[in-house]
């Protein structure tokens, strides 16, 4: 069974470190096929209340709400690996033949 993740990735509107990290988190999402993952975009200037909420400091930061425990990645996801290490997405690996 697949294991089911909440994302939500705080932009400032839609400047490049935004636009960027949103791009590499829909990279990553399309490459991950063996987990369901829902993602939300909040723009902090739409809806500063739930940025504070969340003890949002810094844009972009990815949120991972579930599984538990939360994780917050701070920058501009440029890095796949360190993408999922701090999301604790471990995909399977394959069995040898």
């Amino acid at each position: 069974m697949s294991q089911n993740y909440i994302l939500i990735l705080y932009v400032n509107g839609s400047n490049q470190s935004s636009e960027l990290a949103l791009r590499r988190l829909e990279e990553i999402i399309s490459q991950s096929t063996e987990f369901n993952i829902e993602l939300e975009v909040i723009d902090v200037r739409e809806h500063p209340q739930l940025a504070e909420d969340d003890q949002i400091l810094a844009v972009p930061t990815l949120v991972k709400k579930l599984p538990l425990p939360v994780r917050k990645i701070i920058g501009d996801l440029s890095s796949k690996d360190k993408v999922l290490l701090g999301l604790n997405i471990v995909p399977s690996r394959k069995k040898a033949s």
